[in-house]
């Protein structure tokens, strides 16, 4: 996949350089300043944890097949955490699901020291800061859109699965800023619908938050387990 054009920027050539960027991010300043006040505040679980409280990169197989995009970090999951999916009950079972898949080498993901390895699968999100509510904004998610462009192109993952609507939608958008055509009407989220774009087969799968397994929503059959 081709990097995003134009004379604005100059796309990250590697995971590493993106990985390296994304923490230093500052497009959004009212996320960072909630970020930053969540990690000050803190929840009474974790009152004794120094919190990461910044924007957080994406994490996994260098060469990765499978790209798995979530929607953002949860306030006392990643964002305490520093890793995406680490430290919350969406983790938990999203690291589980990978595990009996092959796809990790432990069930369980508590802290970036834990020693989890993926195989062949790098996780990102559609924002990469924790939005209040969980809810990003549009402009937010366009912002936040040019490290999942510059993912897509150096990984070139044979599949992409977005978790959920929204990190569905921002997996189309950065195909199409990358100067693909995604066609109208424009491909819909859902459950395992599959579209082929832009050099990668994207899947849809809902996503894994408390919402959708905890409350017993979707089995965990549903949930590619």
């Amino acid at each position: 996949m081709p990097p995003l054009a134009g004379p604005k920027r100059q796309s990250l050539r590697s995971l590493e350089a993106i990985e390296r960027a994304v923490p230093e991010c500052r497009r959004c300043p009212e996320l960072r300043s909630y970020c930053t006040r969540i990690g000050t505040t803190r929840r009474r679980a974790y009152r004794e944890c120094e919190y990461w409280a910044r924007p957080v990169p994406g994490f996994g197989d260098r060469a990765a097949r499978i790209l798995i995009v979530g929607l953002a970090p949860a306030a006392h999951g990643a964002n305490r955490t520093g890793r995406m999916f680490t430290g919350d009950r969406s983790g938990e079972f999203l690291y589980a699901a990978l595990y009996r898949a092959r796809l990790a080498d432990r069930p369980v993901s508590r802290e970036p020291g834990d020693g989890l390895r993926l195989l062949g699968v790098y996780i990102t999100a559609a924002l990469r800061c924790a939005p209040p509510a969980n809810k990003p904004t549009r402009p937010q998610l366009l912002e936040c859109r040019r490290y999942l462009v510059d993912e897509l192109s150096v990984l070139r993952p044979p599949v992409t699965i977005g978790l959920g609507a929204i990190a569905f939608g921002a997996v189309l958008d950065a195909i199409e800023s990358a100067g693909h055509e995604i066609g109208r009407p424009r491909p819909r989220f859902g459950h395992t619908v599959e579209y082929r774009l832009g050099g990668t087969v994207l899947l849809g799968c809902y996503h894994v938050s408390q919402q959708n397994t905890f409350t017993g929503r979707r089995a965990r059959e549903s949930c590619g387990s």
